[in-house]
């Protein structure tokens, strides 16, 4: 006897949109199962037909990851009516979506997939999985900086995480996250009185930008995502995954 699927893992699985996308879309009522509305929690059974703004979906077995090298410039958004989405940029011929976002101005390395399940393990702050930034501001590094980015900075009224702060020389540090808060490194920046002109992204967990040249993409390789799921196998996936990370 098949096992029946909640509709947000329906949805997810399906490749359209993350699961607390799904939950979005449900409450607004534009989900039917079998021509009826469709509540948070409703369950899916094989056979069933579910619609999604009068669309089929339908899930698919096969799993995408990619790692992408965003270049500045391009919005980490699904919403074609951005001219600038990563959608539309990178042009693939599936429908993928991205894990978490860096903000316009920023670049380097994200991660898009058409797997729901993933989506939040990897990006929910209390799974402590590292990203690893290089950042320019425009002004020297002195020790008392990296040590009070190091220890934490009140920014929207909490105190960041403790993290990995090191020089690489006098206008550029790196810096590994295990946090995802709006804007976090251009905020952590401003409350100690500078201004970051550049934001790179080199790394997420086991897998950095080595071959990847800006604006190109590559699949993740079975020993990545092999690791990858080792790393999140104990991971929460409460829907926690929509702020703008950095």
């Amino acid at each position: 006897m098949a096992k029946l699927k909640r509709i947000n893992k329906f949805i997810s699985d399906s490749g359209l949109c993350s699961r607390r996308e799904a939950d979005k879309l449900v409450e607004a009522g534009k989900v039917l199962i079998n021509g009826d509305l469709a509540e948070v929690g409703s369950k899916v059974d094989v056979g069933d037909e579910v619609l999604v703004n009068g669309k089929l979906i339908e899930v698919k077995s096969e799993r995408i990851y990619l790692a992408f090298n965003k270049p500045t410039g391009v919005t980490c958004t699904t919403d074609l009516r951005d001219p600038d989405n990563i959608i539309d940029y990178i042009g693939y011929n599936e429908r993928i979506f991205p894990i978490g976002r860096l903000d316009k101005m920023s670049e380097g390395l994200i991660f898009l997939t058409n797997d729901g399940d993933i989506v939040n393990k990897i990006l929910r702050a209390g799974n402590e999985h590292e990203k690893e930034y290089v950042v320019k501001i425009d002004r020297k590094i002195t020790d008392e900086f990296i040590e009070k980015m190091s220890n934490g900075v009140k920014i929207l009224g909490v105190t960041t995480k403790p993290c990995k702060v090191e020089r690489k020389n006098n206008g550029n540090f790196r810096i590994v996250l295990t946090q995802g808060l709006n804007r976090q490194i251009r905020r952590m920046c401003e409350a100690l009185g500078c201004k970051v002109l550049k934001l790179k992204r080199v790394r997420i967990m086991n897998v950095g930008l080595e071959g990847i040249k800006c604006g190109e993409w590559r699949y993740l390789t079975k020993d990545e995502m092999g690791e990858i799921n080792l790393m999140i196998g104990n991971s929460s996936g409460t829907e926690e995954a929509s702020v703008v990370e950095e």
